[in-house]
């Protein structure tokens, strides 16, 4: 698997992932609406670095690194993963976040944190803890799943002084 940086030509793979995954109201706190102009800026434009994921020429995911906050805050760092469904299982979320963990560092962020790890996806909590992340706070109710209705999220959080990822 290789992990470049996106070309803005990335995103005709990128976008039906991201819009699925937005639709489908489980693991992202997205506006189910989102057009592709407003997921270019969210995906594309906005972070410090976005990336994709890909073998054989084909798009497997992508991720960003973007700060978390500004100003005072601007260096610990956001990210966000995404799979597209007939790559998950396969290890690319866990690549990706190595990835990032490495990518992070070098950009100059000291730390990571995820604001809203929706409580079900279980899957997506158990790979951030052995990455490292902690559980730092629970927001209740705080993701309105399409099927589960309200579901806690978790503030997940990791320094990136050390050289583990």
């Amino acid at each position: 698997m290789l992990i470049r940086p996106m070309r803005p030509d990335d995103f005709e793979t990128v976008w039906p992932i991201l819009r699925d995954i937005a639709r489908a109201r489980e693991t992202y706190a997205l506006d189910p609406e989102l057009d592709r102009a407003a997921g270019w800026a969210l995906w594309g434009e906005a972070p410090r670095a976005t990336f994709v994921a890909e073998r054989d020429g084909a798009i497997l995911g992508s991720s960003y690194i973007k700060p978390n906050a500004a100003g005072p805050g601007d260096h610990v760092c956001n990210a966000g993963f995404i799979v597209a469904p007939a790559a998950r299982g396969q290890g690319v979320a866990a690549a990706l976040c190595a990835h990032a963990l490495t990518e992070a560092r070098r950009l100059g962020f000291t730390a990571m944190q995820f604001n809203m790890v929706v409580a079900s996806n279980q899957v997506a909590i158990r790979l951030w803890r052995r990455a490292g992340f902690l559980i730092v706070g629970t927001l209740p109710g705080a993701y309105r799943h399409a099927t589960l209705g309200p579901v806690d999220c978790h503030v997940m959080f990791r320094a990136l002084d050390d050289q583990a990822s």
